[in-house]
């Protein structure tokens, strides 16, 4: 790594070890990559993040085929920089989206909601570069052995689909680096660069950043949405619906129609009946506030207004120096507290 501290941030945050393969394996120059968020991370993102030195994702779950191949078009002319796309294995298309992935050539695919074993051999051999989303070390090990090139390791933080286990960032990073040997991307609850250090101290070679980029200008979520995530404070999130899939809402009148159902003890086809059909679309993408399903993570806590992707990067990548020359200027620390 490199130990100077007048540039931005250095390039590879652990340069020689499992992150230097991570960048070698993106070709990216921070190592920041912007979550593919359903609603949200069309092609205005993605290629604003990579144009700023980060991994733009494409989010295909909120994507039909001809949509996606669209969307890749569409970023391939924005930016000649890395990006990739986002794949939860739970929705439909699946074997058209794959195959529009191929077609176009998309050479980074993250996979999310499901077993990566599906899908990570026919990615492997058209020459993709595949990462699986995982909220355990048990689900790490297994994207692993089933040939996945990276990992990210996303904590009870994040907003979305989450895992049900309900670790937090700070213990999961640590336990998924023990568990495997491949590059470990951070994920939950990081939105600045100070976060991102802390990440890299817990093991992590880059990190993945959702709800930050929700509120930027190049955002494909409705304005109402974005303004309702900066404004969100401390405890305005919760994980819901663990018994259909988890995922993490902002409280509003949906919120409270799904609280009310769970508190009572309704059944998973109830949930389900519930949430019903675009949901999500008419929350995040319409601004449709009291009755749109709101997904964000825990961070949204902290943000304060609306940047340019670009802004975000640098922001991030500012925050990450200064926060690591003040580690490295401390020259002594509390003593050791006597034993009780």
């Amino acid at each position: 790594m490199t130990e100077d501290n007048s540039t931005v941030g250095p390039k590879f945050p652990l340069q020689g070890d499992r992150g230097y393969k991570e960048f070698l394996l993106f070709g990216i120059t921070y190592p920041i990559i912007q979550a593919g968020m359903v609603w949200t991370s069309g092609w205005q993102l993605a290629s604003a993040v990579s144009n700023a030195g980060g991994l733009g994702l494409l989010g295909a779950g909120s994507m039909y085929p001809h949509e996606l191949r669209e969307q890749i078009q569409l970023c391939k002319a924005a930016t000649d920089k890395p990006f990739g796309v986002n794949v939860p294995l739970l929705y439909p298309d699946l074997e058209q989206h794959m195959q529009v992935i191929v077609d176009e050539g998309v050479s980074i695919v993250f996979t999310s909601a499901g077993n990566p074993k599906t899908w990570t051999p026919f990615l492997k051999q058209h020459g993709i570069t595949v990462v699986h989303v995982v909220s355990s070390s048990k689900f790490a090990r297994k994207a692993e052995e089933a040939g996945c090139d990276a990992v990210v390791a996303e904590g009870f933080e994040a907003g979305g689909h989450n895992g049900r286990e309900e670790t937090t960032t700070m213990v999961l990073i640590p336990a998924v680096a023990r568990a495997v040997s491949i590059p470990v991307i951070a994920a939950g609850g990081i939105a600045t660069g100070e976060q991102m250090l802390a990440a890299f101290a817990l093991g992590a070679q880059a990190v993945q950043v959702g709800s930050r980029f929700v509120a930027s200008e190049e955002a494909a979520a409705h304005v109402n949405f974005k303004n309702a995530v900066v404004a969100a404070n401390e405890g305005d999130t919760r994980l819901m619906m663990k018994s259909v899939t988890p995922v993490r809402l902002l409280r509003n009148g949906f919120f409270e129609a799904v609280q009310e159902a769970e508190e009572r003890g309704a059944t998973a086809e109830e949930l389900k009946a519930l949430l019903g059909r675009g949901r999500a679309k008419k929350g995040m993408y319409e601004g449709e506030l009291e009755q749109g399903e709101l997904e964000i993570g825990q961070v949204s806590a902290l943000l304060d207004g609306i940047l340019p992707a670009g802004k975000i990067v640098e922001n991030m990548m500012a925050e990450y120096t200064v926060a690591l020359r003040r580690i490295r200027n401390y020259s002594t620390f509390a003593p050791v507290p006597p034993a009780l």
